[in-house]
């Protein structure tokens, strides 16, 4: 694992083909970690993550020499799911004036080098490369406190979010199904948004 041997590249189009199943592979992987605990499927993630090859998604990729160790989605989020979209347009926000960020998976062994940065850098500029856009936003999974599942060593990404320019919009909820480890059936969880303005636009 040395340094040196980490790429990072921002793909779009026909070129993430090729990398869709190691995507899946590590989506399902991180995802079972608190607090999304996500008991993943391959085929489902495979189809999911094609999305982004259109659009005007993209997806930066982390590889240590050929094997892929990270990854972070972005789309626009007029061509987002109704379930991410919705809550904008309920609170009389404009969606082609935002882009969305999926996510953001890494394997443990590769963080605390500054590639949580790399990702929103890329996100950030891949974004500002679209008329209109002014401002980039996320989606975080609401746990509370004192969950009986959560890890002691958990730690929460708010600071390093905020240190970003991100502002956190409670109110400004989804709601997104998928099944637990350890369940049989999926359910909804909610999740709220960040968002923060791209060049000198003000907050919504």
């Amino acid at each position: 694992m040395d340094g040196a041997t980490l790429r990072i590249d921002t793909l779009t189009g026909p070129a993430l083909l090729p990398h869709l199943k190691e995507l899946a592979r590590l989506r399902i992987a991180v995802f079972r970690e608190y607090p999304y605990l996500y008991d993943g499927d391959a085929a489902y993630e495979a189809s999911y993550l094609a999305r982004y090859t259109r659009d005007g998604g993209a997806i930066v990729l982390v590889r240590d020499g050929e094997a892929v160790v990270g990854a972070a989605t972005c789309l626009p989020l007029a061509v987002e799911t109704d379930a991410i979209r919705s809550p904008f347009e309920d609170h009389g926000l404009d969606p082609s004036r935002f882009f969305y960020f999926g996510e953001s998976v890494l394997l443990p062994a590769y963080r605390g080098r500054g590639l949580g940065h790399a990702f929103f850098d890329a996100r950030e500029a891949h974004a500002a490369s679209f008329p209109g856009i002014a401002y980039t936003c996320f989606c975080a999974v609401r746990r509370p406190d004192d969950d009986p599942l959560r890890p002691a060593d958990y730690r929460p990404l708010d600071g390093f979010w905020r240190r970003r320019g991100y502002v956190p919009y409670p109110n400004l909820v989804c709601h997104l199904a998928w099944r637990e480890i350890g369940g049989t059936e999926e359910s909804l969880h909610e999740l709220s948004f960040w968002i923060r303005p791209l060049g000198d636009a003000p907050l919504p």
